[in-house]
C-alpha cells in the first residue's frame, strides 16, 4: 500500500468519495464564517448558480481527477450555501444596549452560569417599552440574591426586573465568540436579576411536557441520592446539571471527565449499547419468539426509540442531537443490513450535522466528537487485522480494548481540546480508564432502569446502584484533580492552526499510499505554526483595562474588575495565574498623569489615571493613550477611550517592521456583530 502510485491512490479515494463530502462542506463552511463581510443576495445566486453548473458537468469515468476536484468544489459550495440559509432561519432581534426594566417570559431551560447562580432562559419574551419586533426571541437570566422560594418549572411564564445587554463578543482578536454563538440560539439578550422572580402563570397541562418531566425525574433523583452524587446522577440523566457544586465540576474539569456530563456521543452509546444488548440476548432467550422476530433489528428499532426519548429528557442541546443523529445513523445501517460502525456511518452523520446546523463546525464538541469516532474506528480496524483470533482471552480482550479507547480518543481530542480550553490535563487518560468501565457498565445501565422505574416506585436500587458508580466517578476526579501538575495551561493557537490541523488529520484517514505524507506534513506546519505563534504585546478591553506581556506573564492594570475579561487574557496566554496575581507584576511604571507602558518597538502608551488628566504633551511622548474620553491634545497619537472601546472591542497591539498593529476583535461586519441592525442579507 505504501508504494502505492498517485493513479491507484487517487483510485482509491474515489472509491471513498461520499468520505470526502463532510470535508468539502466543512471547507465552504469556514470559508463562510472567515469571510468580515456578510455575502449578498447575488453572491449566494451566483454560489447555487456554480453549484448546479458543476454537478450537471458531465466528466468521463476515466477522469478521476477532474471527478474529485468537481466533488469538492460542490461540497465547499453547499457548505456556504448551507451557511445563508441558516443565518435568514435563525435571525432573531439583538437587544442594541444595556437595559433595565420588567421583563417576562416563558422558561425553556434551567441551568446554572459559571459562578454557581441559578440561570433561566425564557422565550416568548416581553420587555416594557420596546417594541415586539425590537424585543429578542430568548433571553438568558442569572438569578441572584435570595431566590430560595423559587421553584422553576419548564413551562411556567415568571416576571423579574432585570438588567439586560447584548451578549458579550469575544474576550479578545479570534478568541471564542459568545455573540456569534447566541445569534445561532436565538438569544438576544443576557443579564441578571437582584429581584424576586414572581411566578406570572403556571405552567399549562400540555405545555413543556418533556421538560417538566425532566424536572420531576431530576428532583426524584436528587431527593433520594444527596450531594453531588444526586446531581451528577441527575445531570447524566436529564441534563439537569444546576445542583452541581462549583469545586466538583472543577474537579471534573480538571481531570478530563467534563465530558460524562455532556450527555454526548459516549453517553448516548453506553445507553444504546445497553438496551440493545439487552432486547437482543433477552429475545433469544425465548426461542419461540427468536425464530419469529429477528432480535437484531427488533433492537435496533427499540434502541432508536429510547435514544430519541433520551434525547428529548435530556433537553435536546446541541450535543446530545449530536449523540442522537451518529447514533440514529448505525442503528438504521443495523436495519439496512450494513455494517453500524464505519467511517460512511460517521460521513453521513456529519453531513446532515452540517447541512443542518453548519455553525456546529466550530465547537469544540462537534470538532472532539467526530476526532474520536474516527480514531476510535480506524484504530480498532486497524487492530482487528493486526490480531490473530483467538489469541486473546475475552478479559484481555476487554481491557487492552478499553485502553486502547482511551488513548485513541485522548489523542485525538488533545489537540482541539487544548485549542478551545487553553489546557491539557495530563492524567486525563488515568482518569478515563478508571471511570470509563463504571460509567458504562453502572451508571448508564442503572440510570435507564431508574427511569422506567420511578414512575412505579420501584427507583430505589437501581438508584443505590448509581449513586456508588457516581461517588466512584467523582472521587477519581477530586483525587487526579488534586494530583501535581494536574493540569497544563496551553495558548491560544493562532487562527491558522485549527484549519490546517483539521484538514491535515482528514487527510490522514482519507487519502492512501504515500498520499499520507502529505497529511502528516500538515500536521507538522500547523503544531510548528502553533509552537511559534506570538501573543499580543498589549490587550485593551471593556472598562479601561490594559494587559502588557512581559517577562513574568501578562501584566495587569486592575486587581479587580473585568474578570471575565482579563481570566479570558490570562487562559488564552496559557497562564494559570490569578487576576491579583498577575497585577502584581512588572509592567507599568509611574509616569505623568498616569502610568507608562511598553507597546513594542520602541513606542510607549500611558494609561491616564481616573482622578488625573493627561499632560498637553501626552500625544508628544507616547503613541498612545487610555483615557475616559478623548480630548483635544497636541501630537498625532491614537486616543483609546471609551466609546472606541464600545465600538471596537478589545485591541490587540503587536509591534511590527512598519510600526504598531491594532487589530479590533469587533473588525467584522456580520449578524451578529454590535449594530448590525435587523438581518437583511447583506447587500441586495
Amino acid at each position: 500500500m505504501e508504494g502505492a502510485g498517485p493513479g491507484l491512490a487517487l483510485a482509491m479515494l474515489q472509491g471513498r468519495a461520499f468520505l470526502a463530502v463532510p470535508v468539502g462542506m466543512g471547507c465552504g463552511i469556514g470559508i463562510w464564517f472567515g469571510l468580515p463581510v456578510e455575502p449578498g443576495g447575488r453572491e449566494y445566486l451566483g454560489a447555487a448558480l456554480a453549484m448546479a453548473g458543476l454537478a450537471a458537468l458531465p466528466l468521463p469515468l476515466r477522469w478521476m481527477a477532474g471527478r474529485a476536484a468537481l466533488l469538492g468544489l460542490v461540497c465547499i459550495l453547499l457548505g456556504f450555501l448551507a451557511c445563508g440559509l441558516r443565518v435568514h432561519i435563525v435571525a432573531a432581534p439583538i437587544l442594541a444596549g444595556e437595559s433595565y426594566g420588567p421583563v417576562k417570559g416563558r422558561i425553556v431551560e434551567i441551568d446554572r452560569s459559571q459562578s454557581g447562580a441559578l440561570r433561566l432562559t425564557l422565550d416568548q419574551v416581553w420587555m416594557a417599552r420596546r417594541a415586539p419586533e425590537e424585543t429578542p426571541a430568548r433571553i438568558r437570566l442569572s438569578l441572584h440574591g435570595d431566590q430560595r422560594w423559587l421553584e422553576p418549572v419548564p413551562g411556567a411564564v415568571v416576571m423579574a426586573t432585570a438588567f439586560l445587554s447584548p451578549p458579550r463578543g469575544p474576550v479578545e482578536p479570534g478568541a471564542f465568540d459568545f455573540r456569534r454563538m447566541a445569534f445561532f440560539e436565538g438569544l438576544g439578550a443576557v443579564g441578571y436579576t437582584r429581584s424576586p422572580v414572581l411566578v406570572w402563570q403556571e405552567p399549562a397541562p400540555d405545555a413543556e411536557r418533556v421538560g417538566r418531566m425532566r424536572s420531576h425525574l431530576s428532583a426524584a433523583i436528587r431527593a433520594h441520592v444527596p450531594g453531588d452524587a444526586g446531581a451528577f446522577a441527575a445531570g447524566v440523566l436529564t441534563g439537569d446539571r444546576s445542583g452541581l457544586s462549583p469545586e466538583a465540576v472543577a474537579a471534573l474539569r480538571d481531570s478530563s471527565l467534563a465530558h460524562l456530563l455532556a450527555i454526548s456521543g459516549m453517553n448516548m452509546a453506553f445507553l444504546v449499547a445497553f438496551v440493545f444488548g439487552l432486547l437482543r440476548y433477552g429475545i433469544a432467550l425465548v426461542p419461540p419468539l427468536a425464530l419469529r422476530v429477528n432480535s437484531k433489528k427488533a433492537a435496533a428499532v427499540v434502541s432508536l426509540g429510547v435514544a430519541f426519548f433520551y434525547l428529548l429528557l435530556s433537553g435536546a442541546n446541541v450535543a446530545t442531537e449530536r449523540a442522537f443523529i451518529m447514533v440514529a445513523v448505525m442503528l438504521v445501517a443495523v436495519l439496512l443490513d450494513r455494517r453500524a460502525i464505519t467511517l460512511r456511518s460517521v460521513a453521513i452523520a456529519a453531513t446532515i450535522l452540517l447541512a443542518w446546523q453548519p455553525e456546529e463546525l466550530l465547537s469544540p464538541g462537534f470538532q472532539m466528537s467526530f476526532a474520536a469516532t474516527v480514531a476510535l474506528i480506524v484504530g480498532f480496524e486497524a487492530m482487528s487485522r493486526r490480531v490473530e483470533p483467538g489469541r486473546w482471552s475475552r478479559g484481555g480482550q476487554f481491557v487492552a480494548s478499553l485502553v486502547l479507547a482511551s488513548v485513541l480518543g485522548g489523542v485525538a481530542t488533545a489537540p482541539f481540546a487544548a485549542a478551545h480550553f487553553n489546557r491539557f490535563t495530563d492524567y486525563g487518560l488515568l482518569a478515563n480508564l478508571l471511570t470509563g468501565p463504571v460509567m458504562g457498565l453502572i451508571v448508564m445501565p442503572a440510570g435507564a432502569m431508574a427511569a422506567v422505574m420511578t414512575p412505579l416506585g420501584l427507583q430505589a436500587l437501581p438508584l443505590w446502584l448509581m449513586e456508588q458508580g457516581c461517588l466512584w466517578i467523582l472521587a477519581v476526579a477530586h483525587r487526579v484533580a488534586a494530583m501535581e501538575g494536574a493540569v497544563t495551561a496551553i495558548p491560544a493557537p493562532p487562527g491558522a492552526v485549527l484549519p490546517i490541523l483539521s484538514l491535515a488529520l482528514c487527510l490522514l484517514v482519507l487519502w492512501p499510499g504515500r498520499g499520507r505524507l502529505v497529511a502528516v506534513a500538515g500536521i507538522g506546519v500547523a503544531l510548528g505554526i502553533w509552537s511559534q505563534g506570538a501573543r499580543p504585546a498589549v490587550l485593551i478591553g471593556e472598562g479601561r483595562h490594559v494587559g502588557v506581556m512581559g517577562p513574568e506573564g501578562r501584566a495587569l492594570s486592575a486587581q479587580r474588575g473585568g474578570g471575565f475579561l482579563v481570566t479570558g487574557w490570562l487562559e488564552n496566554d496559557g497562564d494559570l495565574a490569578g487576576q491579583k496575581a498577575a497585577a502584581a507584576r512588572p509592567g507599568f511604571r509611574a509616569g505623568a498623569g498616569g502610568r507608562v507602558f511598553d507597546l513594542g518597538g520602541g513606542a510607549e502608551g500611558l494609561l491616564v489615571a481616573r482622578d488625573a488628566a493627561p499632560p498637553g504633551d501626552a500625544c508628544l511622548r507616547h503613541a498612545l493613550i487610555v483615557l475616559p474620553e478623548a480630548l483635544p491634545l497636541a501630537g498625532d497619537c491614537l486616543q483609546v477611550d471609551d466609546a472606541l472601546l464600545a465600538e471596537s472591542g478589545t485591541l490587540a497591539i503587536s509591534a511590527g517592521a512598519d510600526g504598531l498593529r491594532i487589530v479590533a476583535a469587533n473588525a467584522d461586519r456580520r449578524p451578529w456583530s454590535p449594530g448590525a441592525g435587523p438581518y437583511s442579507g447583506g447587500d441586495q
